[in-house]
């Protein structure tokens, strides 16, 4: 119903953003993604999707229409509602969301506030075959460098002597800082700062 909104942003929480489209006001619920996109900006066009539920219409804004294609997936699979995919989103980022599927990291998935080993199966058996071909070859060739880095740099600190699940959540935190730009030493040396 309708593809997106263009105005001046009149309100914005991490959570969402008012956009004046002449002269109304349209509240748009965003992930914190599409929050850091915005940025300062005073006028933004975001891309929507209309939640209709018995209660009430809701709708939903993205940065980008990936982002939105990715939301839409992501309401497809059984149990996920559009709540649980906006806090996906915004917890990780497209690209990372796309790998952790295409690759079948459950880990990754579950490392979302509210998605336990069972929905993070189910999201990746229901959109693994779903994601488009251009999709699937960015995030792969994207999530190969960077489980290699990750890999590494946990093994390291794993010899260490620090606990995994505490290497993991250090080491992908610099990652979402970062990115795969860094080395494997520099990725240690950043995520012993995190420990």
């Amino acid at each position: 119903m309708y593809n997106h909104f263009e105005g001046r942003i009149t309100e914005k929480t991490p959570t969402y953003a008012v956009i004046d489209c002449g002269g109304v006001g349209y509240l748009l619920h965003i992930s914190l993604n599409t929050y850091s996109k915005i940025g300062s900006s005073e006028k933004a066009r975001l891309y929507a999707h209309l939640a209709v539920r018995e209660d009430a219409h809701v709708l939903y804004g993205f940065a980008d229409e990936e982002e939105r294609e990715l939301f839409r997936h992501l309401i497809s699979v059984s149990g996920v509602g559009p709540g649980t995919a906006r806090m996906i989103l915004s917890s990780l980022t497209a690209s990372e969301i796309a790998g952790a599927i295409l690759t079948g990291n459950v880990a990754v998935l579950k490392g979302v506030k509210g998605i336990g080993e069972k929905s993070a199966q189910r999201i990746i058996v229901d959109l693994k075959g779903k994601l488009g071909k251009s999709d699937t070859a960015t995030a792969t060739t994207f999530f190969a460098a960077d489980n290699k880095l990750r890999d590494e740099a946990l093994s390291a600190l794993v010899m260490l002597g620090f606990a995994r699940n505490l290497a993991e959540k250090a080491v992908d935190k610099v990652l979402r800082a970062e990115g795969n730009v860094v080395s494997v030493e520099q990725l240690i040396k950043l995520a012993l700062k995190n420990l």
